[in-house]
Parts: C-alpha cells; structure tokens; sequence
C-alpha cells in the first residue's frame, strides 16, 4: 500500500496562482513575513501551496493576511477558502495524520515521489513513545555516528513496520544508507536521487499486537568524504511522547556557538545550550507536535 497524493484544495490553488501572478519566489515571501514580524519557514509556505498543510494557529493565521497584502489580493481572499481546523487536544480519540517529511532542500511533490516505492500506512498506527538521537561529530566537524533509538506502542493489530526518510548534509551529496542496529530489518527501499533523500522500511521481528511495544535502533550512514556539518534536524511526522538529541563534539573542535531550535507551524524558537564535561550539548522536549526540531552550531 502507498498514501494516495492529497487531493487539490482551493485555498491550495488560489495560493499558488497568487505567488505566480505576483512574481515572487517562496524565499522572498518568507523574508517579506519575516520583516513584518509574522516568519513562516519556507518549507510550510510550499506545504500550504500544494495543499499539505494550511493555516490554522493563530501566528499561522496573522502571517496569513501579510501574504495577501504582499500580494496585492484583497484581505480575506485566501483565509476565506479555508477549511475547517483539524480537532485538537484530549478530546479526539482517533489516529492522527502525519506531515510531510522531506529535506530541508526538497519540496511535498518530491517526497510523494520517493514514498510511493515504500507503505508508510502504518505510520500513524504507531504511538512515538521515546525517540533518541544521537550525533557524534569527529575533529573534521564531520559527522561519524547518527544513531537513533525508539519505542514504539502499536494502537492497532497488525503492525509490522516503521518508514525512515534520510537525507545527507546537502543536495549535492550521495543519498545516505539507513542501517538497521536492533531488533529490525530493512524492508523496500526508494532513494530520490534530485533530491537527495532515502525512505527505507525498518521490518519489526514480528507483526505487532495491539498496545504491544518495541525497541528498535537504527544508524545513517554518510558516502566519504563526509560534508562538514552544522546542525543536525528531525521532522516528526507524528507527535512523540519524548524526544532526546545529544551531539558529540570532539574536544579536538569544540563549536563556538550551539543552540536548540524548534519550528512548528512555520514559527522558529531557538535557545542557547552549553556543552558538558563529555563536549556533549543535549535538549530534552516532552509532548512534541509535528514539526521540525534539532541541534545546530557554528564553527570556530
């Protein structure tokens, strides 16, 4: 099975015509919003022009009426072709939907591409207990070692499976491997070569039943020579209970600057962290929504 591409939505088309007719790219739309206090990353820009996602927060819904208005459309154009919000909080007792995943550098159309050669139907069947990353960055500010753990909780009979999307530290890199460590297989593997991404299926040891848990591990492995890095990113696709990042600096070439940042509905929150005896800088997030988190630094 595959997830069948979203199908098109006014506010979608009537976006996307507007950013035509009006001759500005999605970076100079996201500088412009930006620059009027209302910032929405580049990535939800082209998730609410495909129609992956669309505004619904508040922040969300006020850079919303900055679009218009650097667009030339009447106020109210687009949020009135709106649907309506997506149920929150407690009270909603079914399964959620997953974002998108996709590289930084990518845009939906190609992540729908690669997925159709993997089944992420599963994916929101699994319950994101506890996610671990770890990074370990050599004296070539490279990175040598990104491993992840997780535990997962089946919420239906039937679960056999968990998609991974990988991708390097840059477009021009070789598609990255994803090597299983613990307690999983590889499955049907889709690399997009424009785009620099891999989905690779992590086979669990035997089809899960419902409430059951598992452990799994797996690491990403980088083609030599290895690009010098400076952050490292997760999209969660899907909330996760708990979510740990540590990054291990060699003391050979410790980074001059290091910071967590979070961005959920195209609002970016950033914060200072301190390195530790062991050159290890760490963010610890509970409840986390779908969105993008991680670790970034600067060199010396």
């Amino acid at each position: 099975m595959t997830e069948e591409l979203a199908p098109a939505r006014p506010f979608a088309e009537a976006l996307r015509a507007a950013i035509h007719a009006g001759g500005v790219t999605l970076d100079r739309l996201a500088e412009r919003l930006r620059e009027r206090g209302t910032p929405v990353s580049l990535a939800t820009l082209s998730y609410w022009q495909s129609g992956r996602s669309q505004p619904e927060r508040p922040q969300s819904l006020a850079a919303l009426a900055n679009v218009e208005h650097l667009l030339g459309l009447p106020a109210g154009e687009l949020g009135r072709l709106l649907e309506s919000p997506k149920p929150r909080g407690r009270t909603v007792h079914r399964l959620p939907e997953p974002i998108d995943s996709a590289a930084p550098w990518s845009d939906p159309e190609g992540f729908d591409r690669m997925v159709v050669g993997v089944d992420i139907s599963q994916d929101n069947q699994l319950t994101r207990l506890s996610v671990h990353d770890l990074i370990v960055v050599g004296a070539d500010r490279a990175k040598h070692v990104q491993r992840t753990r997780q535990v997962l909780r089946a919420e239906q009979d039937g679960v056999d499976r968990l998609v991974i999307v990988a991708w390097g530290e840059s477009p021009d890199e070789p598609v990255p491997e994803v090597v299983p460590v613990r307690n999983c297989a590889i499955g049907r593997v889709s690399r997009d070569e424009r785009t620099g991404q891999v989905a690779t299926e992590l086979l669990f040891g035997h089809t899960l039943a419902k409430r059951e848990t598992v452990l799994i591990e797996h690491e990403i492995r980088c083609p030599e020579p290895l690009s010098q890095a400076y952050e490292h990113e997760r999209v969660s696709r899907l909330p996760v209970r708990e979510y740990l990042i540590e990054v291990r600096f060699d003391p050979a070439a410790p980074p001059a600057h290091v910071v967590r940042f979070s961005d959920v509905d195209g609002k970016e929150r950033v914060k200072a962290l301190t390195l530790d005896s062991a050159h290890t800088a760490h963010a610890l997030a509970m409840d986390l929504e779908p969105g993008r988190y991680g670790i970034r630094w600067s060199w010396r």
